[in-house]
């Protein structure tokens, strides 16, 4: 196929030198539909998400400190050392935006914003707020903490999006400016220093992509090779916590604070892309495994633990006390698209999938303006809660990660929704709307019509015949699936989880059918949080038993599910605009009291309560209705 350049990428591109089993296609390949859940939801980002963030980052200040240092605000710095980095996503939002539907609707704040942000840059090529507005004197030198070279990370990558999307190269002119003062002072030669965070490796490698300047992605592989070797100094946390406790090349799994340890991985997996490393990738792959078979809950939320926002050990994963970050979520989709790129197998799709449409989707309320941090897998009625791990989805916070990363996303989605290579196309997401299968003005058309994740079955209507290769992902939880071509039921292989179809095998159509029913999950015997529980899933989706569809005096607690419990899918509830599902034989011991610990089971059987069906709605809809108590993992006895 032929070679696409670097201005047609989306978040993600590569070089013609880049070692990749599969390629991004270009941007505006995959055009989702409202009428579709991806789609939909990125219509609710555009329309919600996205004005919210802009509204958001200008009230908390995070703007202002911009216009202060050129003197158009005398208002004190607002915001954590890395408030900059909330500007920059919001911008990166944005652009996708504008690469995806044309939108002149931001014109102005961009306008403003991106001039405010040139003209606040140092005449050094530094640019940071938080320090230049005082807080701090220590410029690159006292980095644990400040995130500089974090928000210089997500600079860059506001920057590439409005190149990408737009061909204006203002931002991307201030965004090198800074990077030349970095290489200079930390770059490879130079002087010792990390930041605390990682971020700034998986951009360096994309600004090498799009400019084609080596230097960036030397100053990349130097990052991660520095890192390792606790140069940061003493801290509470640790050095895991910053990831700084070993190379990442003798990495066995995943630990430390969840994001860092995820955007490092991401910037590693980049590395190995663009330049090849066997050990490296041995280790990411290490990594992976951890992450994936021994640390990730049911809904691909990653970090069991408040203290840190960090991996536990193997199999500590706590549905009450997860801490499952929505930052840490996005961060593991991003990683997975990557590996996904490098090795062009089903099971880095697979989890993109189910984080996808759990622990990111949950993070939003269907209002699109409120958000979680923290995405607990079960929620006891009153529990006492902080910002960061609130009960209910907030407006804002203080530290306001979370809701722009996920309009940045949300506003890139359509472009990780398929593939190339040089025998065809690969489709890894599916949704209603229409894709390019190719890269150029000849390629055929495919109308993609799909009720997916709700129901299993995806029609590809061809405007002409398939004349290219052709694989579809078959989802991991399909146990069973058929395929129609041109009407005619067909077995195509299956490779490394996906279906091929072969040049011309098609001439106008393509049925799939997954065969979507709901079933029951049952836990690792070594996940002791959860043993004796079991979790609903249809498809991809993960559901829960809210506390608003239960009786007013029966507590969700004390609720259990028969083994042999039958589900079937039914409609929404008041309230929400999902299907739901009813699990038949549903019980409630006796409302808790009596000892804490006691020889006897408490209460009899004979006083347990029939409740007849339960009504279960999908994870990501919880808290929509009520803030009242929720479980994912739901007793079997």
């Amino acid at each position: 196929m032929p070679t696409i350049t670097a201005e047609q990428y989306g978040p993600t591109g590569l070089t013609p030198s880049s070692s990749t089993a599969v390629r991004p296609l270009p941007r505006g390949s995959m055009r989702f539909s409202d009428a579709g859940f991806l789609g939909s939801w990125q219509e609710l980002n555009r329309a919600a998400t996205i004005p919210h963030c802009i509204e958001q980052i200008e009230a908390s200040g995070a703007v202002d400190n911009f216009r202060r240092l050129i003197g158009e605000s005398t208002a004190a710095f607002l915001g954590p050392p890395f408030a900059d980095s909330d500007v920059y996503k919001t911008l990166e939002a944005i652009a996708w935006e504008i690469g995806r539907t044309g939108t002149s609707d931001y014109d102005a704040f961009v306008e403003e914003v991106v001039s405010l942000i040139g003209r606040a840059q140092a005449d050094d090529g530094y640019l940071n707020t938080w320090v230049q507005g005082g807080s701090s004197d220590q410029k690159l030198t006292a980095m644990r903490w400040s995130h500089e070279l974090y928000c210089l990370g997500h600079l860059i990558q506001a920057a590439i999006a409005f190149t990408r999307t737009t061909g204006r190269r203002d931002l991307l002119q201030t965004a090198i400016r800074y990077v030349d003062l970095v290489e200079r002072e930390l770059g490879p030669g130079a002087r010792p220093g990390l930041d605390g965070h990682p971020e700034i490796e998986t951009a360096l490698v994309e600004l090498w992509r799009l400019t084609g300047e080596r230097r960036f992605m030397r100053l990349a592989k130097h990052f991660i090779d520095a890192r390792g070797y606790q140069t940061m100094g003493p801290d509470h946390f640790g050095a895991d916590y910053f990831l700084d406790h070993q190379p990442i090349r003798e990495a066995t799994d995943a630990v430390g604070h969840a994001v860092r340890q995820l955007y490092l991985t991401a910037g590693a997996t980049d590395l190995v892309i663009e330049e090849g490393d066997a050990e490296l990738e041995a280790a990411l792959e290490r990594i992976w495994v951890s992450v994936h078979s021994q640390k990730m809950y049911i809904t691909g939320g990653v970090g069991s633990r408040h203290r840190g926002e960090s991996f536990g050990d193997p199999y500590e994963l706590p549905p009450d006390r997860a801490y499952s970050e929505t930052c840490a979520g996005i961060a593991n989709f991003m990683w997975n698209w990557r590996m996904l790129l490098r090795t062009g197998e089903a099971r880095f799709a697979d989890e993109m999938e189910r984080g996808l449409y759990n622990v990111i989707a949950a993070s939003t309320s269907m209002s699109g303006t409120e958000f979680f941090y923290v995405n607990r897998l079960q929620l006891r009625e009153g529990h006492i809660s902080d910002e960061n791990a609130s009960a209910s989805r907030l407006s804002w916070f203080g530290c306001a990660c979370c809701p722009p990363n996920l309009a940045r996303l949300i506003a890139s989605l359509d472009t990780y929704a398929a593939t190339s290579d040089d025998r065809g196309v690969q489709v890894h997401l599916y949704s209603d709307g229409n894709l390019v299968l190719g890269n150029d003005a000849d390629s055929p058309v495919a109308a993609v019509s799909t009720e997916y994740p709700w129901d299993g079955r995806v029609s590809l209507t061809l405007d002409r015949p398939l004349g290219i290769e052709l694989r579809l992902r078959v989802p991991a939880w399909a146990d069973e699936y058929s395929v129609k071509i041109d009407g005619v039921s067909a077995r195509p292989a299956k490779v490394d989880g996906y279906l091929v179809l072969e040049p011309n095998s098609a001439n106008s159509s393509i049925e799939l059918d997954f065969h979507a029913t709901p079933v029951i999950d049952l836990p690792h015997p070594r996940l002791d949080a959860s043993r004796g529980t079991m979790a609903v899933r249809h498809g991809p989706i993960i559901y829960a038993l809210e506390q608003a569809d239960l009786p007013a005096e029966v507590d969700v607690q004390d609720v259990y599910l028969p083994k042999g419990t039958q589900l079937e899918v039914t409609k929404a509830p008041d309230g929400l605009d999902t299907p739901a599902i009813t699990a038949s034989g549903g019980m409630a011991r006796p409302s808790a009291s009596g000892p804490l610990y006691s020889s006897q089971r408490h209460g009899t059987s004979s006083e347990d309560r029939e409740l007849g069906q339960l009504t279960l709605v999908p994870y990501f809809r919880w808290g929509n209705r009520s803030h009242a108590a929720m479980r994912v993992w739901i007793p079997t006895q």
